[in-house]
């Protein structure tokens, strides 16, 4: 098992398993263009980085329920606080 790329870094891994995971979606909705980018990083610093230029920005909540509600995590959380663009918090699947 190969966990690190000739340069040590997992970028292309997370590159390919981006694909596999969108390819799917992209057969089903041939008319949604969708933008693949991978960066390394903490996801919330990450995400917020890049926000500036996107026109919407998808993020996952937690499946867990609480008694007032649904809750989201910490990256959701911050990126719906803070990030330069509109903000989509969606459950999960």
């Amino acid at each position: 098992m190969q966990l690190l790329d000739e340069a040590g870094g997992l970028e292309p891994f997370e590159q390919k398993a981006l694909a596999a995971a969108l390819a799917p979606w992209r057969e089903r909705y041939p008319d949604v263009r969708v933008i693949e980018h991978v960066e390394m990083g903490s996801a919330g610093q990450v995400l917020l980085s890049v926000a500036g230029t996107a026109q919407l920005m998808v993020v996952g909540r937690r499946a867990h329920r609480t008694a007032v509600g649904a809750r989201i995590g910490s990256v959701a959380y911050g990126v719906l606080h803070h990030a330069d663009c509109p903000v989509a918090v969606v459950p999960p699947a």
